[in-house]
């Protein structure tokens, strides 16, 4: 039987079409040779104020071998797993080496830091990447710091030198459905039974729970009424973590969705220190100073791409860092910059001098992210069309972030927190409203 020809010609038109779509993306060095990609980090152009000057011989030693690790190590990788929505599990044993996770925890395996040197890390780490700043803020700085700061010392003994070398992970769970800002009023219990409790209920957001080794969980003991800390193993019978899908940020961060359905937890493993939710407080003041060193390191990575970009990339006849505009724009996303690293840096001070208040605390995680969020969108203008490619970092920084600008209490519940400080009076519910007049 003979094939007509039209029929022999929409086959071939086919598989053109097949073949011309099926084509790989260029790589964007070939596809764009004007201005080199964040695969090759651009080296630091941010400290504008010289903060170097501000730290110790052991601080600038670890800012030194995390920028090395991260522009090395990670900055080649980070576009391809963040559009993937993948952790790089490959990274582990080479943020194990740098020996910064424990931060400020002495012994058990952890480096005993300066916050101010933690903090540091934390940075360096968010200006090459945010996801890999989150993962190393919720192992570190939440889990970690809860055990070594309210668990007994047979419950540091045991699970801080693994969770130090990153030979095991770990979690932290407070968030629920139901309650964000509102977190005292979390609903996952926890009953007392022989031997050991059991935990039921729904964690939400969780960062790192997917695939951690260790969960430290926090639930409402039915007999008292108040919030107590358990130590949780990823086997535990009745455990359940999902990926919650659809992120627009931190989209190598794997957050999770926990379920509890009468998980088992042996009285060795309930948190001692945790006996009401005023005891997180001495968790996440020390997690909230380093998460206002979040958005200094993303804001310093941009301002850095920038700086280069501009350099680089040439429109009528010059570099577009000729333009009064463009130049304007760089040299205030670098005051930003100055202000945000002095804001950040006498944070640590008053916490290591034992003068930080909450307020405080609160004012530097709100102001900074705040002050971030301009330098990033400043940044997105400067790039034009490349602004909204992860190749040039600043598209991915913009999405990574606002979940910073909301985690660890959004923007406006911090800064209530600071003007309950300052003014002594809390807003944070509405005035109960009136009953109104029938007349």
């Amino acid at each position: 039987m003979k094939v007509p020809a039209t029929k022999i010609q929409e086959e071939m038109s086919k598989e053109a079409k097949s073949s011309y779509f099926d084509l790989p993306a260029l790589d964007v060095s070939v596809a764009f040779p004007q201005a080199t990609p964040v695969s090759v980090f651009p080296k630091c152009t941010s400290d504008y104020y010289q903060l170097d000057d501000l730290l110790t011989s052991e601080e600038k030693a670890v800012r030194l071998k995390v920028r090395e690790c991260m522009e090395k190590e990670i900055a080649p990788i980070m576009t391809k797993y963040w559009e993937k929505a993948e952790f790089p599990f490959e990274v582990i044993p080479k943020l194990g080496a740098l020996h910064i996770s424990g931060g400020t925890i002495k012994g058990y395996g952890c480096p005993g830091l300066s916050v101010t040197g933690s903090a540091i890390a934390l940075a360096e780490i968010a200006r090459v990447d945010a996801s890999c700043s989150t993962f190393i803020l919720v192992h570190s700085s939440l889990a970690m710091l809860t055990i070594g700061l309210l668990g007994s010392e047979m419950q540091r003994e045991k699970y801080l030198p693994s969770l130090a070398d990153l030979s095991s992970i770990s979690c932290w769970g407070l968030t629920e459905p139901d309650y964000g800002s509102d977190a005292s009023a979390l609903r996952t219990t926890a009953t007392k039974v022989e031997g050991g409790w059991i935990l039921e209920g729904q964690k939400r957001w969780i960062g790192n729970s997917t695939f951690a080794d260790v969960l430290v969980i926090f639930a409402r003991n039915t007999a008292t009424n108040q919030i107590n800390g358990f130590i949780v193993q990823k086997d535990a019978p009745g455990l359940q973590s999902t990926k919650i899908e659809n992120k627009i940020g931190l989209r190598m961060v794997q957050n999770g969705d926990i379920l509890f359905k009468k998980v088992f937890v042996p009285d060795e493993d309930r948190l001692p220190g945790v006996n009401s939710f005023k005891d997180t407080s001495k968790v996440l003041a020390v997690s909230r100073v380093m998460v206002a060193w979040m958005p200094i390191g993303i804001a310093m990575g941009v301002y850095d791409m920038c700086h280069r970009y501009l350099k680089e990339r040439k429109q009528f006849g010059a570099p577009l860092a000729a333009f009064q505009l463009n130049q304007q724009k760089l040299v205030q996303m670098l005051g930003n910059i100055q202000a945000m690293l002095l804001v950040g840096w006498r944070l640590c001070k008053l916490y290591e001098s034992g003068k930080m208040t909450p307020g405080q605390a609160s004012l530097g995680k709100s102001w900074n992210t705040l002050r971030a969020r301009e330098t990033v969108s400043l940044g997105r203008e400067l790039l034009g069309g490349n602004g909204i490619l992860a190749d040039f970092l600043v598209a991915k920084a913009f999405c990574d972030l606002e979940p910073i600008y909301t985690f660890e209490g959004t923007y406006d519940i911090n800064t209530l927190v600071t003007g309950r400080e300052i003014t002594g009076l809390p807003s944070f519910k509405p005035a109960p409203l009136r009953p109104q007049s029938r007349l």
